[in-house]
């Protein structure tokens, strides 16, 4: 790939990036109040000490992560809200839970209390535990809460202030030597955007919540023509158990959509409806996905199929040569076996074909985009008593007294929920200056992230927990381990051109095995990912014990530990 291609079509965008001028930090205030740059002694002492300053976007669990690993910076965390947990304080119901078990979902040096406990963990539990691993690592004395960056601006280093280079960031440093960030906040008891100075950036503010996917309507067919009440999901997330439960009880309800949060709130919806009065509520589904009713198949655990080493030697991974390339090829039936043995049991376990609910295209499909989700244990059944209805339709709108299907089927409602998922890439983007704007996606619509943390093209800045995999909490966890020890000098990045050349390799592999690759999940070579960051990191690649347990026991967190020795 020609580096000069990347940058002929950005070359508009560079006249924009003038020199602005640093603005100081305007006076502290008491400490444990909303973050208003009260570090400036402690920033000025970084200064004297040469420590770097480092800020942390995001309270979620790549933020918490990112402030574990980088605090020997002593970053600022910056979290919008009052609380942390990103999307398990923000974006829950009060149905939801985990979709893995709980040693699948915990940080490698802080398990869970009752790690043994079969349960998948409610959204509360999650939360207690990540106040928790806060706490433990004494991490609250970064965290300014009620603090909410509004924009980022790129003031440069020296006299590049593009960043556009052979090297990424300074000469191929990561952290530079002087300011090369502004991020401007705002709090409760200022509306003032207040500015500070950062050498380095983590952006943690993950792909979900804040920003709903509002689908488009023609005029005249758009929800200002519906008489009823239109709710996205992030706004019944707000509402307490009381309202909740009113806004559904004894109303016609349309459901948009039928991933999680679609589920989710199907369920709610039908319990809130028991009684005499009751109302069932319509999912209405454009695009199937399979769903599996609990962590195992057949009585076989699930990471049996997918991760394990063995099982994930059937599936294509980046830069694999000709002999994997070969193997791949030849084990292509095997491959597709394990896929059909799959949905015959899903297709076996669960009524998809009386509700009309069986995809067409193929398990791994849905597995290898981070789309398969876990059914609540009550979700047919609410459907068998027929609380929960179903209808297909590639496209829809409103009309006056519900929505209108594609057949110009008219389902009454009195309410309408839209699951339509949330737009994390708009979320960067408002914040971001250009032309990095402008660079958040490639062509494919992907991010194109090395090692799921680098853009190659935007300097001095991280992004940590927009890779996904079958537990996100592990993912972000080694790619902020990653990320400390790039910033310690413990490794350096390849170039730009091979950075592209990686990331463009991963994301032709998630072409080549499943449609909806634009989700960026690396779950069918997440082992092999997580190899390659070991290897540049000088840790060991293989994790386990004996070779027995690499081929055919689970990798988690718990198999990055720190190891001191390397």
């Amino acid at each position: 790939m020609d580096l000069l291609m990347h940058f002929t079509c950005l070359l508009p965008f560079v006249c924009l990036l003038i020199y602005t001028p640093l603005m100081p930090c305007p006076p502290s205030t008491t400490v444990g109040r909303p973050f208003l740059c009260e570090r400036e002694r402690e920033i000025e002492r970084m200064e004297k000490s040469g420590t770097p300053r480092v800020a942390i976007i995001g309270g979620g669990i790549s933020g918490l992560a990112a402030a574990k690993e980088l605090r020997w910076l002593e970053p600022v965390l910056f979290e919008a809200t009052d609380s942390i947990g990103g999307v398990w304080r923000h974006c829950c119901f009060r149905s939801t839970r985990l979709q893995t078990p709980r040693p699948d979902y915990e940080f490698s040096d802080y398990q869970w209390a009752d790690r043994n406990d079969p349960t998948f963990p409610t959204h509360t539990e999650i939360l207690e535990y990540l106040h928790g691993y806060a706490t433990h690592f004494d991490l609250w004395r970064f965290i300014k809460l009620e603090t909410k960056v509004v924009e980022i601006r790129f003031v440069g280093h020296g006299g590049t202030k593009t960043g556009f280079t052979d090297l990424w960031g300074d000469e191929g440093r990561p952290i530079a030597d002087g300011p090369a960030w502004e991020v401007g906040v705002v709090t409760p008891r200022s509306n003032t955007v207040q500015w500070c100075k950062f050498e380095f950036v983590v952006m943690c503010i993950g792909k979900y919540g804040d920003v709903p996917n509002m689908p488009t309507f023609p005029r005249g067919k758009g929800p200002e023509t519906f008489l009823g009440k239109v709710m996205h999901s992030l706004d019944y997330c707000m509402l307490d158990d009381e309202a909740a439960k009113s806004l559904m009880k004894g109303k016609k309800v349309v459901i948009i959509g039928y991933k999680k949060s679609a589920i989710d709130l199907a369920v709610e919806c039908a319990e809130a409806n028991h009684g005499g009065d009751g109302k069932p509520c319509t999912m209405v589904i454009r695009t199937l996905h399979w769903t599996v009713p609990s962590y195992s198949i057949s009585g076989l655990p699930f990471f049996l199929f997918f991760s394990t080493r063995l099982s994930q030697f059937l599936h294509e991974r980046p830069n694999q040569g000709l002999f994997r390339s070969l193997a791949c090829h030849l084990l292509s039936p095997l491959r597709r076996g394990v896929s059909r043995f799959i949905e015959s049991y899903l297709t076996w376990k669960l009524p998809l074909e009386k509700y009309g609910l069986k995809p067409t295209h193929p398990f791994v499909e849905d597995y290898a985009s981070c789309q398969m989700a876990i059914l609540p244990e009550n979700f047919f059944a609410e459907a068998d008593e027929g609380r929960i209805a179903f209808k297909r339709s590639s496209r829809w709108c409103f009309w006056e007294s519900g929505v209108v299907l594609d057949d110009d089927t008219k389902l009454e409602a009195d309410v309408v929920l839209l699951a339509t998922g949330f737009d994390g890439k708009q979320k960067l983007k408002s914040v971001l200056p250009e032309p990095f704007r402008g660079l958040i996606v490639d062509s494919s619509g992907v991010m194109p992230l090395y090692r799921g943390t680098i853009h190659p093209l935007i300097p001095h800045m991280a992004f940590v927990g927009y890779v996904e995999s079958v537990s996100n909490l592990h993912t972000s966890e080694l790619r902020c381990k990653w990320l400390g020890r790039l910033l310690r000098g413990h490794f350096k990045l390849p170039g730009t051109e091979a950075m592209f050349r990686q990331t463009g390799a991963e994301i032709e592999v998630m072409k080549r095995t499943t449609r909806f690759y634009r989700r960026h999940c690396i779950s069918t070579f997440s082992i092999n990912h997580s190899d390659d960051m070991c290897e540049e990191m000088g840790w060991s690649s293989w994790r386990k014990r004996s070779w027995l347990a690499e081929l055919f026991t689970a990798y988690n967190n718990q198999d990055y530990k720190d190891d001191e020795s390397q």
